[in-house]
């Protein structure tokens, strides 16, 4: 290494510690114009020899590349969202799951403030920041590497020895002092102030020119090592261990070695939260034994490990002017009050759901009311109660709507269900536009190019009516559009090809069949192979799959039997969409399982957890979270919970180890 590069490291290494000191530290051992002299010399000898360049250096920091596009990336691992809890008993009953499915009462977890921003996932390879991506959906995200590399307390390049490669947790904030001093200058400057921290943080990151991110004041609070070294024991290692490689993981998390402590936690920063330099909501709860969080798993949306305490909600109350009337794509009418607007919770509020009918009737809620509104674990407010001894005098009751405000149609309401529909499916704007929309979605046929305003001008341009019509549309036919160059036209019409490659269980999940979501969809596909085979299956044979209710059965009957729908699956096959299982797919599935219930325990050699869960499903086996008549075997790791060991004895439950159940499915 010559002379000019052992300068230049010793250069950036020293300007890293500096910034590790001031932005994590809070301990600045070097005065700012001495930092920005040695910044300027890196810069000089940067720039006179390129060959030494490095995307992670300190001089990197400052911005200024601009990006037109951020790039949608699939997490490699998913970005799971908390459930929530809002009183102690939540949290007790949380506890008690928690000790039935490991089959043990002497639990330790950890206690995290919330923090109310914005969510980001860092990747590290061989001690060096890679790229950013943001939570998006859970499942993909967008790119936005370069703006995060102008955040000074996120580590590019690690100080110790840390785990390899890994994904960072944490949430971009911007602390209040700075978000204060941002709006000083805003109103200096004759601009409209910022409404929120947690709404800047998040805009901030989709800035086209990083060099404007980086004259925000905004940081990185870290919250999870997600990785698959097995190096640390417990989550609250992993942390220390994030700390001293050089992330900036709050002081405030803590060992808890009982509920009480926990409750101990909860009770201190519900007072104290509001001397935080930042905005917090709430406390996270997680297992600190990492094997334990592992066994635990997932439900669909949420780590059965992990919950939010939410702090009690902040409210106001304001008067209530009118009543409208939103129809979804299912044709659902959900009621809508439109508020006088007021400021709650850093936003400016002048809408609430109402929910349904019944809603309106139990609070007897009415035009004119000073009415009492909540935002608590929902994204949209929603009125909890009426201020009655400010009622005029002139009140009349509230009577629901009978007809579509829509298209006009008499609204009809099934015995049980909370909601009024539209029943005109195929002549209801919204409902054809909300059909496609889902269609279009991430977590559906993922068409890139193609947005919920463009579908909305294509239908009423008349280029479609439902979503089949999609894989007729031509380029040329689309170019016309408002605000739609050929380059979009083009991105467009390839996205809705690259579609037809998209598998069974997510355009099942596409067609929008109600009661028909996510996990159902999947467990649809894999029970009944074909599209074919679900639309001819009888309310017997749908109900004996595995957790499907007669909710959902009748619900699919209804989807089966309706001949615009068979016309629209029969135009989807046609077009080359799969609607099927594929045969890579099922010629890595078996019946040698069939039926046979399994729980899975311990920690394991020669496959993950998940990938022995992979393996029941696919040999016709279900998973069970915990123990019971019905269980047939429980595949056992290492350091099984020695109550799950003594309940199976007793029910007489098969213990099999990993070796077995390999054996047992080749």
């Amino acid at each position: 290494m010559n002379s000019v590069q052992q300068q230049i490291n010793s250069l950036r290494e020293e300007l890293n510690q500096h910034n590790h000191n001031y932005y994590v530290l809070d301990n600045a051992t070097i005065s700012d114009y001495d930092f920005d002299i040695k910044l300027k010399e890196l810069e000089k000898l940067e720039a006179a020899h390129p060959e030494f360049f490095d995307p992670n250096s300190p001089t990197q920091r400052v911005g200024g590349e601009i990006t037109k596009n951020f790039t949608t990336i699939v997490h490699k691992n998913r970005m799971y969202s908390l459930d929530n809890s809002y009183s102690k008993e939540d949290l007790l009953d949380w506890e008690k799951r928690l000790q039935k499915n490991l089959g043990r009462e002497d639990l330790e977890y950890t206690c995290e403030l919330k923090y109310d921003g914005a969510s980001i996932n860092l990747t590290y390879e061989n001690g060096q920041f890679v790229k950013a991506v943001t939570r998006g959906d859970g499942f993909q995200g967008d790119e936005v590497t370069t703006n995060i590399r102008t955040i000074k307390s996120i580590p590019l390049v690690l100080k110790t020895d840390f785990v390899r490669d890994f994904e960072m947790r944490g949430e971009i904030i911007l602390p209040l002092d700075g978000f204060r001093k941002m709006n000083e200058e805003r109103v200096v400057n004759g601009e409209e102030e910022y409404r929120n921290p947690r709404n800047t943080a998040s805009g901030s990151l989709k800035l086209q020119d990083s060099g404007e991110v980086a004259k925000r004041p905004l940081d990185c609070l870290l919250y999870q090592v997600v990785t698959n070294e097995r190096k640390y024991k417990t989550h609250f290692e992993s942390l220390d261990a994030a700390r001293k490689a050089g992330f900036k993981v709050p002081n405030t998390i803590t060992l808890a070695n009982s509920i009480d402590k926990v409750f101990d936690f909860v009770n201190h920063w519900d007072q104290k939260r509001h001397d935080l330099p930042y905005e917090t909501d709430g406390v996270v709860i997680k297992v600190n034994n990492l094997q334990q969080q592992e066994e635990l798993g997932y439900t669909s949306k949420s780590p059965r490990w992990a919950i939010a305490y939410k702090f009690k909600a902040a409210q106001v109350s304001t008067i209530l002017n009118e009543i409208t009337y939103q129809v979804g794509r299912t044709g659902a009418i959900t009621p809508v009050a439109n508020l006088e607007p007021v400021q709650l919770a850093g936003t400016t509020v002048k809408r609430a759901s109402l929910h349904n009918a019944d809603q309106i009737e139990k609070l007897d809620i009415r035009i004119n009311d000073t009415v009492f509104v909540e935002k608590g674990g929902e994204i949209i407010p929603k009125i909890i109660a009426v201020d009655f001894a400010k009622r005029p005098d002139y009140s009349q009751q509230t009577i629901y709507a009978t007809h579509c405000p829509e298209c006009d149609t008499a609204l009809i309401r099934t015995e049980g269900d909370a909601k009024h529909y539209c029943p005109n499916t195929y002549g209801c704007a919204p409902q054809i536009t909300g059909r496609i929309q889902h269609f279009i979605s991430r977590k559906a046929m993922d068409i890139d190019g193609l947005g919920g305003e463009t579908v909305d001008l294509l239908r009423k341009e008349g280029l479609i009516e439902n979503y089949a019509d999609l894989y007729d549309l031509r380029v040329e036919q689309v170019i016309p559009l408002e605000r739609m160059a050929e380059k979009s036209a083009q991105n467009m019409i390839e996205g809705i090809e690259k579609s037809k490659e998209i598998p069974f269980e997510k355009v099942l999940f596409a067609l929008g069949i109600r009661f028909v979501g996510e996990t159902v969809a999947k467990k649809l596909a894999k029970h009944f192979k074909s599209i074919d085979n679900l639309m001819t299956a009888d309310f017997e044979t749908l109900i004996s799959v595995d957790e499907i209710g007669d909710r959902i059965a009748e619900s699919i009957l209804e989807f089966s039997n309706d001949l615009g729908n068979i016309q629209l699956v029969n135009r989807l096959k046609s077009y080359g969409v799969q609607l099927q299982v594929s045969e890579e797919d099922l010629a890595s599935q078996t019946d040698k399982l069939q039926s046979k219930v399994f729980v899975v325990s311990g920690v394991f050699h020669q496959m993950s957890r998940n990938e022995l869960k992979k393996a029941i499903e696919d040999n016709g086996g279900k998973i069970s979270s915990s123990i019971s008549k019905k269980t047939d075997f429980i595949v056992a790791g290492d350091n099984m919970g020695p109550s799950k060991k003594t309940k199976a004895e007793d029910l007489g439950v098969a213990i099999i180890s990993e070796q077995e159940f390999i054996e047992m499915i080749n």
